[in-house]
């Protein structure tokens, strides 16, 4: 795989620039979580390559569409965990979700 983890997980960095990653009071260092996805993310691509190029690409789409439903996810049960009703929490992230937050 031609980047390495640590490059990858400078261009997260980069990205989290334009949209910030709350990682609120979490007890572990930010670098650590991003090196640890990031070797994640490169054993799965590695895995994936070994499928062929169109196989491969849907591998990492199907990834990254979990990956984002599962955030959704996991924003909608915080949104109501801190009282959001259910309307407010889906406005709110279909304002993420089309770029408008």
């Amino acid at each position: 795989m031609p980047i390495t983890a640590e490059a990858l997980a400078t261009l997260i960095r980069e990205i989290e620039v334009e949209d910030p990653i709350d990682y609120g009071d979490l007890p572990y260092d930010e670098d650590d979580l991003r090196l640890l996805v990031c070797n994640h993310i490169r054993e799965i691509a590695e895995q994936a390559a070994q499928l062929g190029e169109e196989n491969r690409m849907t591998v990492l789409l199907a990834v990254a569409a979990k990956l984002v439903l599962e955030n959704l996810v996991l924003n909608v049960k915080l949104m109501q965990a801190q009282g959001a009703s259910l309307e407010e929490s889906s406005a709110a992230l279909l304002r993420r979700l089309s770029g408008k937050s």
